[in-house]
């Protein structure tokens, strides 16, 4: 169709038009500065973190819920290893110093092995930590108030027998720390194997194996010592498989440094490399198809979930099932906190003869096998009565 102009004054009239424009992209963020602001919003959390943990921290018996009010400062019927009564103040520092060492450890590892399996697991070995005053009631563990802590009658830090402290937040050399020995030896067992080997056949079983023994060594040496030191104490243990029976740092040896590698072995077992170079946590991870865009935080999801279930069902569920059969008898004598109430939940320390007030704590119902503290009179010369 004709349009009445000339060639040259057509191409003029195109030109003379504004070119319609494209809409305008966002700009992307390059590498380095994803990094920075990872790193910038881990630092502003932990800064929040820490003004929080600040705002609330408390020390000594201070709720009436656990609080002794006969008694006045922190007075200690027991001696602390080799008489040295500044093992708190050592222990927390040294908390403080490794949480520290930890987080920039993690940042750094962090922008040189972005998402490693090893990191998301040690962020989920600290995470499961808000699931310890539940570990703290059930095998009857009763921090010393006099470390610094939460608010005691906050909804779940008034599960532990008497205060929940802060320096428990070092879950992560706990839990993960027997992995690193155990996988080194089983390198080295199958660098002596043939192909054909159990060690080869089955890996998995080893690593498990391995920890466990490695585990079980390194929560008794590290909690006899803790235990000795005044830092927390086991109120009530069975009487067989129990070292220091009767005395203040009396230790579950048997039951303890065995249901804690319950969360040991599958931290370890999660993070094993096949030949394919994926650890099983990331092959679980393939098998949900809700993560399959986002591996990283599936694998993180996976490690937390199966971590958290082992920790509560098999480790707090073990001591449960002690509890509520009544068979940890044996009560720590003298109790070694007297500014706080002592923890007798089921009366063993009335029976024993401890002086009162007594606590049973928030859960001594049905959690426990009964229907709240039973009324037991104080013997007069029980283990645990006063001296003449």
């Amino acid at each position: 169709m004709a349009t009445g102009l000339r060639p040259d004054a057509a191409e003029a009239q195109a030109i003379s038009r504004p070119a319609a424009r494209e809409p305008a992209r966002p700009a992307r963020l390059t590498k380095g500065e994803r990094q920075a602001l990872t790193i910038g919003l881990v630092v502003s959390g932990v800064l929040i973190a820490l003004i929080y943990v600040a705002h609330n921290a408390r020390h000594g018996a201070v709720a009436a819920r656990i609080k002794n009010a006969a008694v006045q400062g922190a007075p200690r019927p027991v001696t602390p290893l080799f008489g040295w009564t500044h093992w708190l103040g050592l222990e927390q520092t040294g908390t403080i110093l490794m949480m520290a060492t930890f987080i920039i450890a993690g940042a750094v590892l962090w922008r040189r092995y972005p998402r490693h399996p090893v990191l998301l697991m040690a962020i989920a070995c600290t995470a499961i930590v808000w699931e310890d005053p539940i570990m703290n009631w059930a095998p009857y563990a009763v921090y010393n108030p006099q470390l610094w802590h939460w608010p005691e009658n906050w909804p779940l830090a008034s599960v532990s027998p008497t205060v929940e402290p802060f320096v428990v937040i070092g879950y992560v050399a706990f839990y993960l720390a027997p992995f690193f020995a155990g996988i080194w030896m089983l390198r080295r067992i199958q660098c002596r194997r043939p192909l054909d080997s159990f060690a080869w056949r089955h890996p998995l079983i080893c690593l498990a194996v391995l920890i466990f023994f490695v585990g079980f060594v390194y929560d008794a040496l590290q909690e006899i010592v803790l235990v000795r030191t005044g830092m927390y104490v086991y109120s009530q243990v069975i009487p067989f498989g129990s070292v220091f029976t009767g005395k203040p740092y009396q230790f579950p040896l048997l039951w303890e440094s065995t249901l804690v590698t319950t969360v040991m072995i599958p931290a370890g077992v999660l993070l094993y490399r096949d030949d394919t170079g994926r650890t099983v946590a990331e092959k679980l991870n393939l098998r949900v198809r809700a993560f399959r865009g986002h591996p990283a935080l599936g694998t993180f999801v996976v490690m937390f979930g199966i971590l958290s279930a082992c920790y509560l069902v098999l480790y707090g569920g073990s001591f449960a099932v002690i509890r509520a059969s009544g068979a940890a008898t044996s009560v720590a004598c003298p109790f070694p906190y007297p500014e706080a109430k002592v923890y007798d939940p089921q009366g063993y320390y009335a029976k024993a003869g401890q002086p009162g007030p007594y606590s049973a704590g928030i859960m001594d119902g049905w959690e426990t096998g009964q229907s709240g503290r039973p009324d037991v009179a104080t013997s007069s010369n029980g283990r645990c009565s006063p001296g003449p």
